[in-house]
């Protein structure tokens, strides 16, 4: 069990040093002048020459590197050349909302999916499967933010239950704050939802049909009892993958219904770093959101120990 987790641990740590080495190289090594870039082609020489040595353009690539890993270690994210306060603070004032919205959308994608999932599984062939499987090519084929419109026009122009976009902050209160949150995690769990409620569906009807399955119902356990305690526990591997894959997609992925939704969050700011030309919080938020993803790997890798006790024994 301990070399599985120091083999996944480095695993970890070398993911994120490949990801800072391309985000390094990308953006201030390939051919191009970082402070041309943010000042544009008309900046005066003298501008030009003062953002560079304030980026430290003037040192070597190496050296650049090892003080911006270092910085990241140390939680010195550097200052943002737009907004002129520190990255760090600009990023904590985000994820006090990115990370509710993913989390609130997932635990919505999760609880649709796995009813709809076991649902459609458990009546193969019927109109209750039929049915699941119309709302998920529905769902894998409306934009997220074409539905989040949708959603806007009904509850917030035409019913008035919501506003249109904007976040409170939670200094109003956790109700206005989640008020808030409801419709853009609607509108990003119905896609991931439908998506996961067939991977599930497919996951348990290949459980259904094993020998051990077949066993527990000749021992007189019921219909219901062997689906939820044998059959889904077991068909969870694949699901739980796929979890994480979309939790860290909407972590990384939520620019689109921040901005249909006006919500100061972290994919809005990368958003208007990059029309800003920011390249310094382009560079720290990229880093930071491959670090999110590859943590939420690394604790499904831990899931997966807890439901599958097969896995427990090979580790």
């Amino acid at each position: 069990m301990l070399a599985f987790l120091l083999r996944r641990l480095l695993a970890f740590l070398a993911t994120l040093v490949a990801a800072s080495l391309v985000v390094f190289v990308v953006l201030e090594v390939l051919p191009g002048d970082p402070a041309q870039v943010m000042l544009g082609i008309d900046a005066e020489p003298e501008t030009l020459e003062a953002l560079r040595k304030q980026l430290g353009l003037d040192r070597s690539a190496p050296e650049r590197y090892f003080a911006w890993v270092g910085g990241l270690v140390r939680g010195d994210l550097g200052v943002s050349y737009t907004y002129s306060v520190p990255v760090a603070e600009l990023v904590g004032e985000r994820l006090v909302v990115t990370v509710p919205l993913a989390l609130l959308a997932m635990a919505l994608t999760s609880a649709m999916a796995l009813a709809l999932g076991v649902y459609a599984a458990s009546r193969h062939g019927r109109p209750g499967d039929w049915g699941v499987m119309l709302f998920g090519q529905i769902g894998i084929a409306v934009p997220n933010f074409w539905f989040a419109i949708l959603l806007i026009l009904l509850f917030a122009v035409r019913l008035g239950w919501f506003q249109a976009g904007g976040f409170p902050g939670w200094s109003a209160g956790v109700g206005p704050a989640f008020k808030a949150l409801l419709l853009p995690a609607i509108s990003l769990s119905v896609v991931q939802a439908a998506i996961l409620a067939r991977v599930t569906r497919s996951s348990v009807l290949e459980v259904m049909r094993e020998d051990f399955v077949r066993t527990a119902r000749a021992k007189g356990n019921s219909r219901r009892r062997t689906l939820w305690r044998h059959v889904v526990r077991n068909a969870l591997i694949p699901v739980v993958t796929i979890m994480g894959l979309q939790f860290s997609s909407l972590l990384a992925g939520t620019i689109i219904i921040e901005n249909v939704f006006y919500l100061p969050g972290l994919g809005r700011l990368v958003f208007q770093a990059i029309t800003q030309r920011d390249l310094v919080v382009v560079k720290d938020v990229v880093v930071l959101l491959a670090a999110l993803v590859v943590t939420i790997n690394f604790i499904v890798d831990l899931l997966y120990l807890a439901i599958d006790p097969r896995l427990r024994r090979a580790a």
